[in-house]
């Protein structure tokens, strides 16, 4: 059975701003083979990364179709926070992005420009961002109408983003944060130091400043499931589990340990080391 409950982009909005939990993986794969067999698992979304990983656009728009198709909404990380990047994944069928390594509100505001306005571009745009200017109550409805579905994502990942949160969180249209743990770490001056008590008060902050606001708060982690559940019990509802060759390794890895260990070979060969993105 595939799809045993079908969301598209309007429904996960929905659902996340009921403060319900929504959970997802990465998708590092582009088979086609892989979409019915992601289907099967119970998530309620996809996350596809363009940031670290050779997808390159055609590829892209069919796996974002797909994935919708078959009820798994594709929340898309473009390489830089670009607004024309964003509206060139929102064309090839991504219902929301995430762009990463944020630090100011400025960065923000361009990219609801792009997700939440677009077509509007250029000078009208720059003047209905920055002032008080007001849209034509006939554009205003058409451009709300053809946007609805589109979340923006934000990835908090430095302290200068946690130094600035407060006025980040604050631009208008923005929808949720999704934290970047590996360079949160790193940023943070403790590589990879994911049970280091700085780093689980700045995780912290950052969920309980964007829920207080009504923004959804996500992560993307790869490591100890529990850890992940920790911070999801703190309010984090956007829940990005892992990725698909992270957990193909894994499950290959540990099944080859345990069929060796039955037969006395060697289980000392293979590596621990994990995908990081």
């Amino acid at each position: 059975m595939i799809a045993a409950h079908k969301m598209d982009g309007f429904k996960l909005k929905q659902h996340l701003a009921e403060g319900k939990r929504a959970y997802g993986t990465a998708i590092l794969t582009a088979s086609p083979l892989w979409p019915p067999l992601v289907a099967k698992t119970g998530i309620d979304f996809v996350f596809i990364d363009t940031e670290h990983i050779a997808i390159n656009r055609a590829e892209l728009s069919w796996m974002c179709r797909t994935y919708a198709a078959l009820g798994l909404p594709p929340v898309v990380r473009i390489p830089s926070p670009d607004p024309y990047e964003a509206c060139q994944v929102l064309d090839g069928g991504a219902v929301g992005l995430v762009a990463p390594y944020i630090e100011s509100p400025e960065q923000v505001r361009a990219l609801v420009g792009a997700v939440k306005w677009r077509p509007l571009k250029g000078k009208r745009l720059d003047q209905f961002l920055q002032t008080d200017t007001s849209l034509e109550p006939d554009l205003t409805a058409y451009l709300e109408t053809r946007n609805q579905k589109h979340l923006l994502l934000i990835n908090i990942e430095s302290r200068p983003a946690i130094e600035n949160l407060d006025d980040i969180l604050s631009v208008p249209g923005l929808d949720g944060i999704l934290i970047g743990p590996h360079d949160l770490s790193c940023s943070l001056g403790i590589p990879e130091q994911y049970d280091h008590p700085e780093f689980h008060a700045a995780i912290k902050t950052i969920i309980t400043k964007a829920r207080s606001k009504g923004l959804i708060a996500g992560n993307h982690f790869c490591e100890d499931p529990k850890l992940h559940a920790k911070w999801a019990k703190d309010g984090e509802n956007f829940i990005v589990r892992s990725n698909d060759l992270y957990l193909f390794t894994r499950a290959l890895r540990q099944e080859i340990k345990e069929m060796k260990t039955e037969l006395g070979d060697d289980t000392t060969a293979g590596s621990e080391e994990n995908l990081v993105i």
